[in-house]
């Protein structure tokens, strides 16, 4: 079974996204910030992350950042997708260049979301 973290602030979001992984038979791990993105991947492996950009203590593009560069080359390389409410500020371009694959707009369309997260796990 494939692990996802999921980061984002708005428990809404986060348990919904979570029950239409699950469907898919993805064990999901939910976390409210980047810094606890961090602290999990410490103590565990996963597949793939899903970042919200605007969270508090640390946002998903410094995570994102932050994961690119840990030692752990393999955890470095995890496969993530940005997670964006206001998709005008950045282009694909700055996500690349923290270090995403992918990334959705809010609100989340979850048939892109499960093929987006199936894409980056195969």
């Amino acid at each position: 079974m494939k692990k996802v973290l999921i980061a984002e602030d708005s428990s809404v979001i986060q348990n919904l996204a979570k029950k239409i992984l699950e469907f898919q038979n993805f064990e999901i791990h939910a976390v409210k910030n980047g810094q606890q993105v961090l602290d999990e991947l410490a103590k565990a492996e996963f597949d793939i992350i899903l970042l919200d950009i605007n969270m508090p203590v640390m946002d998903g593009m410094d995570c994102a950042r932050a994961v690119r560069a840990l030692a752990d080359k393999k955890k470095a390389a995890i496969p993530m997708i940005a997670i964006t409410g206001n998709a005008r500020n950045y282009s694909m371009d700055d996500f690349k260049a923290a270090g995403f694959n992918d990334f959705l707009a809010k609100p989340l369309n979850f048939d892109s979301l499960v093929s987006q997260v199936k894409a980056l796990t195969e």
